[in-house]
């Protein structure tokens, strides 16, 4: 097993937080890419353990949540068909962000169900010591956990968006669908209607997906 110093650990992983990928990290420094990639499990569990150190006992005031979607190995109607799917399939990152701070106050990697939404809600609660004010979309498996995790001590609306249904528009061609309004529904509590918005914690996940497209392997 090759034994990097701090010094020549800085150079692969300033060139992957750029977005560049392992194999042309390991091509730029000479380093074997199994080393690349075990250097980046100890960096992002260091990360990890700073981040929950360090987000305890917060004050935010508005907070956006949402799930970022992604795959493990292969997409979930293929994963469906394994005799035992494991990790494979569709995989959610639960994010909560502080839209005054931009921090990221909790996120969860999982799947959409009720007891990661569960799970995500509990440890957002554990961080926050005020009454804040939250906007999720209109996930169902929201209003059950934060009514549990906070009871009537938050401000909660949700966000719902209505898309329309669109032709092809040509062969072989697919359009996105296309989103005609926002519906803001008051959940729990009296939130405030000029912040119930999720664009911060969108915008992040946008930055996450670019990163990620010119990082892989």
């Amino acid at each position: 097993m090759n034994k990097l110093n701090a010094e020549q650990e800085q150079h692969p992983i300033s060139a992957l937080v750029e977005g560049n990928s392992i194999r042309s990290v390991e091509r730029m420094t000479g380093i074997h890419r199994d080393t690349i990639m075990r250097l980046m499990i100890r960096v992002g569990d260091g990360c990890a353990h700073l981040h929950d150190r360090m987000m305890r006992s917060l004050t935010c005031q508005r907070l956006q949540l949402d799930e970022l979607w992604a795959y493990v190995g292969m997409k979930q109607k293929r994963a469906a068909l394994l005799a035992e799917r494991g990790e494979f399939g569709d995989a959610y990152t639960f994010i909560a962000i502080d839209a005054d701070t931009k921090l990221v106050v909790s996120y969860l990697v999982g799947r959409r169900t009720w007891s990661d939404t569960a799970d995500f809600i509990d440890d957002l609660k554990s961080r926050i010591v005020n009454r804040p004010q939250i906007t999720t979309d209109a996930f169902a498996a929201y209003y059950g956990s934060i009514m549990r995790a906070f009871g009537n001590r938050i401000d909660y609306a949700q966000l719902h968006k209505v898309f329309a249904s669109e032709l092809n528009t040509g062969r072989g061609r697919y359009s996105p669908p296309i989103m005609v309004k926002t519906e803001r529904e008051p959940i729990i509590g009296d939130p405030d209607p000029d912040h119930i918005s999720t664009p911060y914690v969108e915008r992040n996940n946008l930055t996450i997906r670019m990163k990620n497209a010119g990082s892989h392997a």
